[in-house]
């Protein structure tokens, strides 16, 4: 799925979290358009009512309010409308057991919010790259997690 643009969905709560991220895809290589939600609510409220103009990649954030994002995750892979949309998920924490389940669930890659805006614009930079390339296929267990 080698694109020249690609159209992401941020589902964050945390307003700063979202202005970092959109200020990292403005700073990096590839050419995306931005659309933002915050909660899971309007998450799976405005996939439902996008069928036919799906974002080419999901980035969802576990720890929000309303629905979280393993619940938005669940939906998504169980809708036969979106089941194949990729979702990169977006997360302070780094819980293994929670990893091991977002894998089986589906997602396509876990990403740990990096704390440094540089890391933060290397790693989605490398998500995009690396989705891209394999068509946004779930990688093998090993390669699931990305580091910035």
């Amino acid at each position: 799925m080698n694109k020249e643009h690609y159209y992401l969905l941020l589902a964050d709560d945390d307003e700063d979290d979202c202005l970092f991220f959109k200020e990292a895809l403005d700073e990096i290589s590839v050419s995306t358009t931005l659309t933002m939600v915050h909660d899971g609510v309007q998450l799976m409220n405005y996939l439902k009512n996008n069928i036919s103009n799906l974002p080419d990649v999901v980035f969802l954030d576990l720890n929000m309010p309303l629905k979280n994002g393993l619940e938005c995750l669940a939906e998504i892979k169980d809708s036969e409308s979106l089941k194949n949309l990729p979702v990169i998920i977006f997360s302070t924490s780094l819980d293994g057991e929670i990893v091991e389940n977002l894998f089986k669930k589906g997602a396509s890659f876990y990403i740990r919010k990096p704390g440094e805006f540089s890391k933060l614009k290397n790693v989605i930079d490398k998500a995009l790259t690396i989705a891209s390339e394999n068509n946004f296929k779930q990688p093998e267990r090993a390669n699931f997690i990305l580091q910035p």
